[in-house]
């Protein structure tokens, strides 16, 4: 765990919890690498082999391992990774293949630094996206209160977490910092990370989409792992999800995991950002830092979310939660009723006017 000394603090310069801005602006250097040149990169989840071909039988490359950021060519189809995972899909890198399902695509877009944060609120503050591949983040604070914080020697936020902006301040090379946090589900951990990392929302990003349409819904197709929305009957989204898994990795049947069906379900709250966790032990627990774009749907607080730890899409993984793609989180967040004002980042509603939310399984009893 990498923390803020008191010198450390110290040196990034007196500011209060409620000061808006610093006077200045000074390029960061301290706090995140320089990522690989290109469009398109990956970052790996885990430990996983480069191949000479789009086959895990060929030979191998190199290894590499977890948050390497590999430029990324082209996709194209190969052999499966394994038994287990459908998908055949492989990136094509300049040192050889490596199956899609172990890369989180990302992109390197870091942002000039605010001098002053904005006011939208009773506060000043803002909602802000990562757009780098990862940002190493300081604990601004003697011990970490999340339990996944407490194992965790490097933490970082990931490309499309979104977080609170609540103060900016300067480090001891005079780069640019954000003081940001979790408003909803967290410990109470709050962290101090590269500006530069941070794209700022503003309100006109989060607008309504077509709010004039009021005939709106979505069907969720669990056996075939699929969303689709709908605007007057007629479909204007379809993508590949991740419902709820019905077997653990060791091919144990879990029934508390699978996504509820029923065509009765609708959006009755939404958060701009959530800090998520769940279960009671290692083998069946989670904790998942910042997840943007959440549209929660049924009982238990099942959600269409973003997801920034898998890229297996099409396979049933999560613990009851529909996994989409972020730009697909943020569009279902923004296209669907209740409208969340932006300051708050999370409305509730108990009537009967969210958006309808279908799900299907044919397996289900």
């Amino acid at each position: 765990m990498k923390k803020l000394t008191r010198r450390d603090f110290l040196k990034l310069g007196a500011v209060s919890m409620a000061a808006a801005g610093v006077s200045k602006l000074h390029k960061a250097s301290a706090y995140m690498p320089e990522f690989p040149v290109g469009q398109r990169l990956g970052r790996t989840f885990y430990t996983v082999e480069i191949k000479a071909k789009p086959d895990p039988n060929s030979e191998t490359v190199k290894t590499v391992y977890n948050d390497n950021i590999l430029v990324i060519n082209r996709e194209v189809i190969g052999a499966r990774y394994n038994d287990y995972w459908k998908k055949r899909i492989w990136y094509e890198t300049p040192e050889g293949y490596i199956p899609a399902i172990s890369v989180q695509p990302v992109r390197n877009e870091p942002n000039q630094p605010l001098a002053e944060l904005p006011t939208y609120g009773q506060f000043p503050g803002m909602w802000a996206e990562v757009t780098v591949p990862f940002v190493d983040i300081y604990l601004d604070g003697s011990e970490p209160k999340s339990p996944r914080l407490k194992e965790t020697v490097d933490p970082r936020f990931y490309y499309s977490q979104v977080l609170w902006v609540d103060a900016i301040s300067t480090g001891a090379n005079s780069e640019v910092l954000y003081h940001v946090l979790e408003k909803h589900g967290s410990y109470g951990d709050v962290f101090w990370a590269d500006a530069r990392a941070f794209h700022p929302i503003t309100p006109e990003e989060v607008e309504p989409i077509t709010p004039e349409i009021k005939d709106k819904y979505i069907v969720v197709d669990v056996n075939h792992q699929t969303m689709s929305c709908f605007e007057n009957g007629r479909e204007i989204l379809f993508t590949r999800v991740s419902t709820g898994a019905k077997y653990t990795y060791e091919g144990i049947l879990v029934d508390e995991w699978g996504t509820p069906d029923g065509d009765y379900h609708l959006v009755s709250r939404k958060y701009m950002s959530l800090h998520m966790a769940g279960g009671e032990s290692k083998a069946s627990g989670y904790e998942e830092f910042a997840v943007s774009w959440n549209s929660i749907f049924a009982t238990g607080g099942v959600a269409i979310h973003s997801t920034y730890w898998h890229n297996n899409y099409g396979e049933m993984l999560s613990h009851g939660c529909v996994n989409v793609e972020p730009d697909v989180a943020k569009f279902v967040y923004r296209w669907t009723n209740p409208v969340t004002p932006y300051y708050e980042g999370v409305i509730e509603i108990q009537d009967y006017s969210g958006t309808n939310v279908k799900v299907i399984d044919r397996d289900a009893a």
